[in-house]
């Protein structure tokens, strides 16, 4: 991440200390709430998921976050147990690997949910780029590198841009050439715009527009 293509970033984002104060505390008081609130949904979609199919409740993946730190994410299990095992560590729209109560809980986006625990312990964030698998970071170029200054997200502008990005990808020949070398460059120029744009402020009025694209879809 030392490298010239950063710098210009992590110069701005030196600047904005009592803001980033601000988010940190911001994400560790709302997540506390939200699990206390939304513990009752926890309970019914781990009920749903392990009456629908055999496996864990939550699928824990290797992700990426703040200075290349891996960590792993906490999320309801949507498919077949094992599915990052059979195929693409994307997913596609009509994916075969995909329950039946997944594909209820990919829908209401209710899968994402979880990841308050994650914002909880300080390994993401409410707003910032989405964590990618390893793989995918190796692709990254110097200038893409940025992203990783500061926690990944819940959610993000490019997540809004792009939350129909399993249709762009359902007719792939071969959908990690594709998400590495189309989808990903073009989501990452929005990434790397809202890192310059990065605000305290900011980050609420994307969480706004995330909550209206959800309830639109």
């Amino acid at each position: 991440m030392q490298n010239e293509a950063v710098r210009p970033y992590y110069e701005k984002l030196r600047k904005k200390n009592f803001s980033l104060f601000w988010k940190r505390c911001f994400d560790f008081f709302v997540s506390t709430l939200m699990l206390l609130l939304l513990s009752p949904v926890f309970i019914i979609l781990a009920i749903a998921i392990k009456i629908d199919s055999r496996g864990p409740v939550f699928f824990r993946q290797e992700r990426v976050t703040q200075y290349g730190k891996k960590f792993r994410i906490f999320k309801f299990r949507t498919m077949v147990n094992n599915a990052d095992k059979m195929g693409s560590q994307v997913t596609v729209s009509n994916d075969m690997r995909i329950t039946k109560v997944g594909k209820f809980i990919r829908k209401c986006r209710l899968d994402e949910v979880s990841q308050l625990v994650d914002v909880w312990r300080g390994t993401m964030s409410f707003v910032g780029t989405r964590p990618e698998v390893p793989k995918y970071v190796e692709r990254y170029s110097d200038e893409m590198l940025a992203t990783l200054l500061l926690p990944a997200g819940v959610t993000s502008e490019a997540s809004i841009k792009f939350k129909d990005e399993d249709e762009l990808l359902k007719d792939a020949e071969n959908v990690d050439d594709t998400y590495v070398e189309v989808v990903l460059p073009q989501k990452m120029e929005y990434n790397l715009q809202s890192l310059k744009k990065q605000g305290f402020w900011r980050d609420i009025g994307t969480m706004f527009k995330t909550v209206f694209a959800v309830l639109k879809r």
